[in-house]
């Protein structure tokens, strides 16, 4: 039994939970999602290796510690930002998230790093697939990686478990949030292939998706004078004058 201590009336300390306590909290806070970026960009990043439009935003973005757990693919995964916040191991908001995606939106996670209950597997991927999202992308745990691995539908996640997730909230919807150290608000452009991911907002996405097309061709150029026997290594010689310097 607990002491009282004197003074106190034991109605103070103990008041009763009365209908507003209970309901002091939404379980979900909702946001309408941003306008979708404009399809020719998206089916023009997806021809665009990821590293090379990491090149063109000064190598200080991107998620780290994120795994693709999909069947590897020729094309780059690109969709606009739908975004989630929620308690680590809790896929509530995520179920309520999937009516606010259209078809190419990718679905963004922050479920904390959470790896102790997986949030999604492989039923609720299939699902998102089946309503034309792009992709899914958990910094977070999930499961049934085996059905995952033998789909083109990219999932991108922490880790893996093979505990079920709770629901009972809370959570956001179209929030900005945090992915494997990313910062990515409703409405980036989320790009993603085998190297990792990247969130790119849609005001910066044509310069860098003209710049990435420059490296791409570059880079086709470094290829072929490799191949030739022509490569020019004088490059090398200058960038160790000038860390020497």
């Amino acid at each position: 039994m607990a002491v009282v201590p004197p003074g106190f009336a034991r109605a103070e300390l103990f008041p009763p939970l009365t209908k507003r306590t209970l309901t002091m909290y939404k379980a979900i806070r909702k946001n309408p999602s941003a306008a979708q970026a404009d399809a020719g960009i998206l089916n023009a990043l997806r021809d665009i290796p990821v590293s090379a439009l990491s090149d063109n935003m000064h190598r200080n973005v991107g998620s780290v510690g994120l795994h693709p757990y999909q069947r590897p693919g020729k094309k780059t995964m690109a969709g606009t930002a739908v975004t989630v916040r929620s308690r680590g191991g809790d896929n509530l908001t995520y179920l309520r998230a999937l009516e606010f995606c259209r078809p190419g939106d990718v679905l963004v996670l922050d479920a904390g790093g959470d790896l102790n209950n997986a949030v999604v597997g492989g039923i609720l991927s299939f699902y998102a697939a089946s309503i034309g999202v792009a992709g899914i992308v958990i910094d977070g745990a999930i499961r049934d990686v085996a059905e995952i691995r033998d789909r083109d539908f990219p999932v991108y996640a922490r880790g893996v478990t093979h505990r079920g997730p709770y629901k009972d909230g809370p959570g956001e919807i179209n929030v900005p949030v945090s992915v494997g150290g990313m910062v990515v608000n409703p409405g980036d452009i989320v790009v993603g292939d085998q190297d990792g991911l990247l969130a790119i907002p849609q005001a910066d996405v044509e310069q860098v998706t003209e710049k990435a097309r420059a490296v791409l061709k570059a880079e086709a150029e470094t290829m072929r004078a490799m191949k030739e026997g022509r490569w020019d290594r004088a490059f090398i010689d200058a960038l160790e004058a000038r860390c020497n310097n």
